[in-house]
């Protein structure tokens, strides 16, 4: 990766920059060194040598993303931690300051372009094999649909097994398992449950009307639940 280099920069006196950088910290309420480390996604031995040496020596990725989190373009930000006056287009180090700008820039649009089309792949990845995981569904349900059509004296409980078993399939490769199965009756938890109507309170036996989802340690759905009363 290239650095910003000047055989004719003099080094500047330890601590140099860093009133600039703290006036750049104060404007987007970023409060230590520590903090724009983790915010710029960069080393406190950079943000160091920056405020040392200024932008000498330091790889032009490196000044993006201090630019990027404090919020300022990166020829100001090099404007700003520069021994020189980088306005003269026409020396030298201007000139190949400019190139390597050019450089990173090209860079970042090729790796955005990048992560795009991988993007892609995952998603055509993700929908074959969960197609793979519905295949029996896919193919066998709308025949099934069909005939059901045809002969409507067909139970429709010789369908339900074609759904079930692929979504079953499905839900156990991804980890996703059922809070509770519908029709039955538990204790009320209102961080498991949701009550359809009416109030109830924690450990109250309640009923499933509509099961609920979680995966892992995440609760994706709350099982719906009414309460049990005498009529049920």
């Amino acid at each position: 990766m290239s650095s910003i280099q000047n055989p004719k920069s003099q080094i500047p006196n330890p601590g140099n920059f860093t009133q600039k950088l703290q006036n750049l910290m104060q404007r987007v309420e970023i409060s230590s060194f520590k903090a724009l480390s983790r915010s710029a996604g960069v080393s406190e031995r950079q943000i160091f040598r920056l405020r040392q040496l200024g932008v000498e020596q330091m790889r032009v990725d490196v000044l993006l993303k201090l630019s990027q989190a404090l919020k300022v373009s990166l020829n100001e930000f090099i404007a700003i931690f520069s021994q020189l006056e980088l306005v003269k287009e026409a020396e030298p180090s201007s000139q190949e300051l400019l190139k390597q700008i050019t450089d990173i820039r090209k860079e970042y649009d090729r790796l955005q372009d990048q992560l795009q089309q991988q993007r892609q792949v995952l998603i055509q990845e993700f929908q074959q094999s969960s197609l793979q995981l519905l295949e029996s569904l896919l193919l066998q349900f709308p025949t099934a649909a069909y005939k059901a059509r045809e002969n409507t004296q067909l139970p429709a409980v010789n369908i339900l097994p074609l759904i079930q078993k692929p979504l079953d399939k499905l839900l156990q490769e991804w980890g996703v398992e059922a809070i509770a199965p519908v029709g039955v009756e538990l204790p009320y938890d209102p961080q498991m449950h949701q009550l359809m109507e009416g109030n109830a309170q924690p450990g109250e036996i309640v009923k499933v009307r509509y099961t609920g989802y979680r995966q892992g340690d995440k609760l994706l759905y709350r099982a719906k639940v009414s309460l049990v009363t005498s009529d049920q």
